[in-house]
Parts: structure tokens; C-alpha cells; sequence
């Protein structure tokens, strides 16, 4: 099949249908009604040759091959998107899509300096379309690798063959309980490391090999996929487990979390730049490369201005 210019929108319908998980909820993205929709559906699977989705008491559902077609049609879209960026590249213009994945549980880290590469990236490419997307861990560098993105910013969780990455700063994981927990007001002196070890204890399940201390802990009683609904769990008064020191940071100053202040229970985690390796960069994603770097590069000269300021008040005082 060659798509025509019909094809690629019925195709759009055909997305925002799967993004909005029905006919009626796609109506308000698409300008659409629900007949029309449905009619243009109908043409689509007619012009395949197969049932994409099936509708019913159940909901909204996918068919194996709607979900293979639905794959299919986003990395097109993504492909059509790339061409637009390389003609601009031609026409000495920065234009097309940027996609970026980043992790959950950022916005606070006063290390994280994405918005102001953001700001920048807008500066020198005012016409390109951005897509910022919240991605699991377990899959934001291989999606890098396979064009889902142009680049993602997250945790190094393992060499992943074909992507270059420049360390961007380090983050700190400290281990935490709620407000109710017992050990919530127990003195530092009365912790033992055997009892620790034996709390119920909220494990990221992404991490399946040695990659920190939380192996470990003997009794996994929960298991997640992102940080914020480990927050909740913790918060509960029931487990224990890891979070990044500044995401639980104004939780402690509340009194909602206590953090262990342990060193043997904590860790750090190094964020990374990630772009695929290959031969040819659109101007796109060298302009984001280097919005990120320079971002990052001034927060570090602001880090160590600040740590030259400190000394120096220290020793006047002194």
C-alpha cells in the first residue's frame, strides 16, 4: 500500500480515535461528528482490508492488527514530520517536529534546566512544533533509539546499543516512610539495618538487576512503574522505599515523610542526554543538543559560583 493524500487523513482519524480511546471522545479533537468518523473508519479498514476496532457494551477496543496498523501509522506520522525538518534543513531553516521523552517527578529539581534549553530552542527555531511527552523509564532510551524521539532526558539505566549520551547531572535517592509509619518517629540511634531490610518496601520495577541498594530489601509488598505512585504508597504510613531527595523534599518539610538519614540508604542516579547515533542529524536536534547542553553548562558555572561565594563568606567570617 502507497498512501495517498486520503489515506494520511483518514489515518489522523484514525489516531485520534486510539489517543481518545473512542468515536464520541475523538469528536472535539478531529471537528468531527460521530458519523463522520465512524464513515471515515469504515473507509479506512475497507482500503486495508481489516478490522481495526471493535465497538460494543465493552468499550472501545483494538484489534491486534488495529494496534499493529495504529504502530505503523505513528512512525509515518513521525517520518512525514522528519521530512519537513530535513526540507528546512535544505532551506537553511530549523522547522518540523521535535519530539523529546522525559521522566516523570522533574519540575522540581533545581537541576533540571529544561525549560530554560526550552526557551532557547524557541529562540532559534520559533517555527518548529514541539512534543514533550512523559515516558517510563523502562522504555524512554530505546524509544530514542527506534525515532519515537529526537532525544529524551532521563535516568541511564543500561547501555542501550546505538545512542550517544552526555551526562547532564546527578540525582539523589534517599529512602522514605509516611506519617504513620512506625519507624516514622524513631530516633536515628534506635534504626537496625535487619529491621529496615524486613519493612514492607515499594520496589521500581524497572529496576530488575543491581542497579541500587533497593534489592536488598527482602519483603517487595509493591511494585511500580513511575515515581508519583510510589509517593503515594509511601505516603500511606505502610511501606518504605526510594524517592529523589528534591520530589520528597516538601513533603518532609510538611511532616507527610520521613527520610532515612542513613547514608547506607541512599544513592544516585545519573541524567542523561540521549540521541541516536547515526550519521545524519537534522538541524532540529542539534539545535535542542545544543540548547541542552548550554543550559546545563550555565547551571553548573551558577553551582560553583555559588560554592566560590560560600567559601569566601566563610572565610571573611572566619
Amino acid at each position: 500500500m502507497r498512501p495517498s493524500g486520503s489515506d494520511l487523513r483518514l489515518l489522523q482519524v484514525f489516531d485520534a480515535v486510539v489517543r481518545h480511546g473512542g468515536f464520541s471522545a475523538a469528536e472535539g479533537e478531529l471537528n468531527l461528528s460521530q458519523s463522520t468518523i465512524s464513515n471515515h473508519m469504515a473507509a479506512l479498514e475497507e482500503r486495508l482490508g481489516v478490522v481495526l476496532c471493535r465497538r460494543g457494551r465493552g468499550g472501545f477496543q483494538l484489534t491486534e492488527e488495529g494496534r499493529s496498523v495504529h504502530e505503523a501509522a505513528t512512525r509515518l506520522n513521525a517520518a512525514l514530520h522528519d521530512f519537513s525538518a530535513d526540507v528546512g534543513s535544505v532551506q537553511g531553516k530549523i522547522s518540523g517536529e521535535l519530539r523529546i521523552g522525559v521522566l516523570d517527578a522533574i519540575c522540581d529539581d533545581p537541576q533540571n534546566r529544561l525549560p530554560e534549553a526550552l526557551g532557547a530552542f524557541h529562540e532559534l527555531a520559533g517555527d518548529a512544533k514541539v512534543l514533550l511527552a512523559q515516558e517510563a523509564a523502562q522504555d524512554l532510551q530505546q524509544k530514542v533509539r527506534d525515532g519515537t524521539y529526537h532525544c529524551g532526558i532521563g535516568v541511564d539505566l543500561a547501555p542501550v546499543e546505538g545512542l550517544d549520551q552526555v551526562l547532564l547531572h546527578t540525582e539523589m535517592h534517599s529512602l522514605f516512610c509516611g506519617r504513620g509509619h512506625p519507624f516514622f518517629h524513631m530516633p536515628v540511634a534506635d534504626l537496625v539495618r535487619e529491621e529496615l531490610l524486613a519493612l514492607p518496601f515499594v520496589k521500581r520495577g524497572y529496576w530488575c538487576t543491581e542497579k541500587s541498594r533497593q534489592n536488598v530489601f527482602r519483603n517487595v509488598a509493591a511494585t511500580v512503574l513511575q515515581i508519583e505512585p510510589q509517593l503515594l504508597l509511601i505516603r500511606s504510613g505502610h511501606y518504605v522505599g526510594y524517592l529523589p531527595d528534591h520530589y520528597a523534599a516538601r513533603w518532609c518539610a510538611n511532616g507527610e515523610l520521613r527520610r532515612f538519614e542513613v547514608p547506607e540508604f541512599s544513592y544516585s542516579a545519573q541524567f542523561c542526554l540521549f540521541t541516536a547515533r547515526d550519521n545524519r542529524k537534522s538541524t532540529t536536534v542539534a539545535a535542542i543538543t545544543q540548547a541542552v547542553r548550554s543550559a546545563w553548562a550555565k547551571n553548573a558555572d551558577c553551582d560553583q559560583d555559588d560554592k566560590s561565594q560560600k567559601k569566601k563568606t566563610y572565610l571573611e567570617s572566619a
